[in-house]
C-alpha cells in the first residue's frame, strides 16, 4: 500500500493550528527564530501530543521582522550558533512535556536557500547533527541540503508541497511569482494525489514534472489551510493511500 506523511508548520501565531493537529501526521514547530516562543512551543506540543502527531523542530533565519523569509539573511558561525540556540530551546522544551523530536525542518528563505547554497546547507546539517536523538533532516530532495544530510550522517526526509506551484526544474516557483501559491481546493488535492501516487506534479509550464515525497506540506498560514489538509487528507485515502508519520 502506498503511504505518505502530511506535515504542517505550526506555533506561528496563525488561527488554524488546533484544526490541522487533527489532520497531519507531523508538525514543524517554530522555534523562536522567525516565531514562536516557549509559551508557544509548549502550547503546539500538547495539542501535538493529544493527537498522536510526530514533532518536529522548525528553526529559521533569526529574522522576526522579515518572517524567515529574508534570503541571506545570516551565515557562518553566526547562523549555526542562532540554529544551534533555537534547536536546544525546543529540545529542552519538547523534553520537559515528554515529547520527542523526530526531525527538523528548515523554516521559509533558510530552507529555499539550502536549496542551492553548499556552506549553507553544511551549516544546517552540522546543527541538526548536534542534537541528541538523530532526529531526521527534512528537505527538498535533489539538493545540496540532502547532500549535507548524508555527509552529516543524518536520515533525509524528501518533501513536497500540495500548495506551491513548481518550476520545471523541480524548484518551487519563488513568492514573489505570480501563481506560486495554490488556492483551490481542488487542485490542491489533485497535486498531493499526484505526488503521492506517482511522484509527479504538474509544473508551472505545463510539463510533468518528478519528484520525490516523503511528506507532503499543507502551509499552515495561507487562509483555508484546515479546509486544504482535509481535502488532500480525504483525496489521498480516496486512493487507497495510508496517512502516518515518516519512520
Amino acid at each position: 500500500m502506498t503511504s505518505i506523511d502530511l506535515n504542517a508548520d505550526l506555533g506561528e501565531g496563525d488561527p488554524y493550528d488546533a484544526e490541522l493537529l487533527r489532520v497531519v501526521s507531523s508538525c514543524n514547530v517554530a522555534c523562536g527564530g522567525h516565531a514562536g516562543d516557549e509559551t508557544s512551543m509548549q502550547a503546539t506540543i500538547r495539542d501535538a501530543l493529544a493527537n498522536g502527531v510526530a514533532i518536529g523542530a522548525h528553526p529559521s533565519y533569526p529574522d522576526r521582522d522579515g518572517f524567515g523569509r529574508r534570503a541571506g539573511f545570516m551565515a557562518g558561525e553566526d547562523l549555526y550558533d542562532s540554529l544551534q540556540q533555537q534547536l536546544e530551546t525546543f529540545a529542552a522544551v519538547a523534553g520537559e512535556l515528554g515529547a520527542s523530536v523526530r526531525h527538523v525542518k528548515p523554516h521559509g528563505a533558510l530552507y529555499t536557500d539550502a536549496v542551492v547554497d553548499a556552506d549553507l546547507a553544511a551549516v544546517i546539517a552540522r546543527a541538526v547533527a548536534s542534537m541528541p536523538g538523530e532526529p531526521l533532516l527534512v528537505g527538498q530532495p535533489g539538493t545540496e541540503l540532502e547532500t549535507a544530510a548524508a555527509a552529516h550522517g543524518l536520515e533525509f526526509v524528501a518533501e513536497a508541497f500540495v500548495d506551491r506551484a513548481y518550476q520545471a526544474d523541480g524548484r518551487l516557483v519563488p513568492r514573489s511569482e505570480q501563481g506560486a501559491v495554490h488556492a483551490d481546493l481542488g487542485r490542491i488535492a489533485r497535486q498531493a494525489v499526484a505526488l503521492a501516487v506517482d511522484g509527479r506534479v504538474r509544473g508551472h509550464d505545463g510539463t510533468d514534472v518528478q519528484v520525490r515525497a516523503d511528506t507532503l506540506c499543507i502551509h499552515g498560514d495561507t487562509p483555508g489551510a484546515a479546509d486544504a489538509a482535509r481535502a488532500v487528507r480525504k483525496a489521498l485515502e480516496d486512493q487507497g493511500v495510508e496517512i502516518h508519520g515518516v519512520k
